[in-house]
């Protein structure tokens, strides 16, 4: 049945089709995924015989580590030239008439000729990983970085119009399939409702200013999905976070992570530290409920999604696993109350899932579509949304409030985005994922309950479909 699947999913999206077992087989773990399929793509086909051996080659020579910042700059000061594999990123100095590259893991900047920019824009947006080459010079009486070239090592367009008529080829179950391999996890180790589940992750990807939160078990693959599917993506690990670095700063005029990616991720959100805790609540509430935010004199409208995600413990009863922690107290304590809560959309129960333990058993076997080109699509996707179509389909019932109704139809959207992308699905499918989303917002009403049961009544939510397809 797998082996259908693959190759189905090889004639169908041809170059775009990507053995995932080829990067976690080679230990290319530190490259996000997206950038390891594009090295190991390029390799087959320029070596067919010794790709495996040269790419190793080639990561070695070029790749360092965070804590080899000095040792690079030692290389540039010693030889005066130096290569290397890392995210660039470009900023315009309107004052000194410059384009300023920056690679932000090894702290450098360095000089970058406008020609540069022109070929890679996205470098200006949310940054681009390649081969970086530098070179240490002087420049009148200082001496300085420059960049003289620069290769990509992700794609730089792309056409949606490729996947929109390859979903036409499977069906609903085969789709979420080819979903999960995509993002390298085994389709056969999971039932249909926990891949709906894992797809519910890629929702703030595709679609904008979606507030999800997820629970779970350590290595049920939280992370691992949002470091390695997508360039668009900042995951915030704990630790403090600064109103300047997710906001604005007002000393460099440079705007924060909310404004530059389509998603930010607070991974572990109970060591999640701000260092002005009222501050960055209120502004953090207010950009959930309405997609502005302000600091100082400048006001800024984003797109950007957020996801907060935290471990709990959980133990088995029956054949499921329940948490047995409350999840108020798994949030920082700034973050326990009904406002913030009331802003999630949706609650996504990872409880639900096996823990990902050995990659013979939960990672793919197979093909799925290129990450960088996945990635690329749900970009490019979340210029449309389809609440206003989904309004029309459906019905919500008396005991919804605003906020509940606009979290069913974001989340819905991203999710009909997703599993019909070429926009065809019967009711009964309709149904299916209505009733689904509907859930995810019922474990935030049945939280909001336990939280201020005065101010939030037990209730059940519901959704009809309206007779008109």
């Amino acid at each position: 049945m797998s082996i259908d699947l693959f190759n189905k999913i090889q004639r169908t999206f041809g170059e775009y089709a990507v053995d995932k077992r080829l990067a976690y087989q080679l230990d290319l773990t530190k490259l996000p995924r997206y950038v390891s399929e594009y090295l190991i793509s390029k390799f087959i086909y320029e070596n067919p015989c010794s790709w495996q051996d040269r790419l190793r080659s080639f990561i070695r020579e070029n790749y360092y580590e965070p804590e080899q910042k000095q040792v690079v700059k030692h290389i540039l000061l010693k030889d005066g030239k130096l290569q290397l594999i890392d995210e660039l990123k470009i900023y315009v100095d309107l004052e000194s008439n410059n384009h300023i590259g920056v690679i932000e893991s090894l702290n450098i900047t360095a000089l970058i000729p406008q020609d540069i920019a022109d070929r890679y824009k996205q470098t200006m947006i949310t940054g681009l990983w390649g081969l970086i080459k530098l070179q240490y010079t002087q420049m009148g009486n200082n001496h300085t970085v420059l960049i003289t070239d620069f290769e990509p090592f992700q794609a730089p367009d792309m056409d949606v119009n490729i996947l929109n008529e390859a979903r036409k080829n499977f069906t609903l179950d085969e789709w979420l399939d080819v979903i999960m391999n995509t993002i390298g996890l085994d389709h056969t180790q999971y039932n249909f409702n926990q891949k709906l589940l894992i797809t519910s992750r890629l929702v703030p990807l595709i679609e904008n200013n979606v507030n999800i939160m997820e629970f779970g078990p350590r290595a049920t693959g939280k992370t691992f999905i949002y470091r390695n599917v997508s360039n668009y993506v900042r995951l915030i690990s704990g630790g403090n976070i600064t109103s300047a670095t997710l906001f604005y700063n007002l000393k460099t005029r440079m705007p924060g992570e909310l404004a530059m990616k389509d998603c930010i991720v607070f991974d572990e959100v109970s060591k999640v530290k701000f260092n002005n805790p009222d501050e960055m609540m209120g502004k953090l509430k207010d950009y959930m409920e309405s997609g502005h935010y302000e600091r100082g004199d400048k006001k800024v409208t984003s797109d950007s999604s957020l996801v907060f995600m935290g471990n709990v413990q959980v133990e088995k009863r029956d054949t499921a696993y329940i948490p047995v922690e409350d999840l108020t107290y798994v949030l920082p304590e700034v973050m326990r109350d009904s406002a913030f809560v009331d802003r999630i959309h949706a609650l996504l129960p990872g409880w639900l899932l096996p823990k990902i333990q050995q990659s013979k058993y939960h990672l793919s076997k197979g093909y799925g579509i290129a990450s960088d080109y996945f990635a690329e699509y749900m970009h490019v996707m979340r210029k449309d949304t389809l609440s206003v179509k989904l309004s029309n389909e459906i019905e919500f019932s008396e005991n919804f409030t605003i906020r509940d109704e606009k979290a069913v139809k974001r989340v819905l959207s991203g999710l009909v985005k997703l599993l019909f992308p070429h926009g065809s699905y019967d009711n009964s499918e309709l149904k299916k994922l209505t009733d689904y989303t509907v859930n995810l917002r019922q474990y935030v009403r049945d939280w909001l309950h336990k939280i201020a049961p005065g101010e939030f009544m037990l209730e059940r939510l519901y959704v009809y479909l309206k007779d008109i397809r």
